[in-house]
């Protein structure tokens, strides 16, 4: 099939509103920030529009476009991209180019799917509302029959947008083992047991976790509803991040919430553990508060509160580039949304081994050095760098 003949065929499909779902994969070039990019249909106004979803490095960028509108950027991401999967309402449709531009193209038929337009609507959570979980009846966040306390619905929300990232997580994590996983930190264990619930009881995954905590009271109360859940591969201990060596190979770590350079701690160990998947939610962030000396920055710096909000989104930005300088494939995400709570900033980082861009540490050195900053990660980490 000839290129043009392609984006007929494609133009054809989405004219008719048949796209269900798509993705856009294999950039050409391997050292382009832009990874893949995402398409679903959309109504917006009562006009109907294709949304892409562009998955960068570091952050997704979004663009609501009409039909002819896509069709003028699918054809230029084709030459940027050498595969195509789209699946149609009843089609699924493979799409391969060669270096030449050459198009092969593969159809399977499939069962009937219809794409859910709304671009308002009610949202859709992998743990579903009005089914009961015993894991969040038993922490007060349902009713016996389900239904979501009406002050706990923050909860549920965030519970269920943590699921959503367990859930990407999971093409990472080993299939042929126990799946090792550390949770620093753990708290009243909210997001401890909904991740047990979601890879264990939903996904059927052999694993074994471990929340991790200094409040022996709140360790004790989470011990019990484990225990009485039947959670027998769930534990939970007191301990101090640390001082935990009780691991040499550990395949997801998480730490939410963890104060200042407690979270640096959990991240530096989570690398020299070799852990394939790493989810942080940081918070109190005072390290580099205190470091921060930069004239050409004094404009901003000279505000008390706009230096604190610098400082901590200066450090998620060197945490998450020291993480892609020991080979991980990491992103700031926004974990729930600000209204709800200003620790909204999770850091995603999955281990691909990949090598540093010519003059990435370059930069990264150019950048501390204008904020006159020592990271404690960066010394944690300097064996690797």
């Amino acid at each position: 099939m000839e290129l043009q003949e392609m984006h007929r065929q494609l133009m054809a499909r989405l004219t008719n509103r048949g796209l269900v779902s798509a993705t856009i994969s294999q950039p050409r070039q391997k050292s382009g920030d832009l990874k893949r990019v995402r398409l679903k249909p959309v109504e917006i106004k009562n006009i109907y529009h294709i949304q892409f979803e562009y998955q960068h490095e570091h952050v997704l960028k979004h663009k609501n476009l009409t039909v002819e509108e896509a069709a003028a950027e699918l054809a230029e991401l084709f030459a940027e991209f050498r595969q195509g999967l789209f699946q149609f309402n009843e089609e699924k449709v493979q799409i391969q180019l060669s270096k030449k531009l050459k198009v092969s193209w593969k159809t399977e038929q499939t069962e009937k799917k219809q794409a859910q337009l709304s671009h308002n609507r009610k949202k859709r959570y992998l743990l579903e509302e009005g089914v009961p979980y015993p894991f969040l009846v038993r922490l007060g966040v349902q009713n016996p029959d389900g239904s979501v306390k009406k002050q706990k619905y923050d909860k549920f929300r965030q519970i269920n947008r943590f699921i959503e990232f367990i859930d990407d997580s999971l093409v990472h994590l080993p299939k042929d083992r126990t799946v090792r996983i550390l949770d620093f930190g753990s708290g009243k264990s909210y997001l401890t047991f909904a991740l047990y619930h979601y890879l264990r009881i939903e996904k059927g995954l052999d694993l074994r976790v471990t929340g991790l905590d200094l409040k022996k009271e709140v360790i004790e109360e989470c011990r019990g509803i484990a225990e009485d859940l039947g959670y027998e591969q769930l534990e939970f201990l007191v301990g101090d991040i640390n001082e935990y060596n009780e691991e040499s190979a550990v395949d997801m770590v998480v730490t939410l919430h963890a104060c200042d350079v407690a979270t640096d701690m959990a991240l530096s160990r989570a690398v020299k553990w070799n852990a394939k998947v790493i989810l942080s939610v940081p918070c109190c962030q005072s390290e580099l508060n205190h470091q921060i000396n930069s004239p050409e920055l004094g404009i901003m710096l000279q505000h008390g509160l706009i230096k604190e909000r610098f400082s901590a989104l200066a450090t998620d930005s060197i945490r998450a580039e020291l993480l892609s300088l020991v080979g991980y494939e990491t992103q700031l995400m926004e974990f729930i949304d600000m209204e709800h709570t200003p620790k909204n900033i999770l850091i995603r980082a999955y281990k691909t081994g990949r090598k540093p861009e010519a003059g990435q540490l370059e930069r990264y050195r150019q950048f501390t050095g204008l904020l006159s900053a020592k990271p404690f990660l960066e010394n944690e980490l300097k064996e690797l760098l």
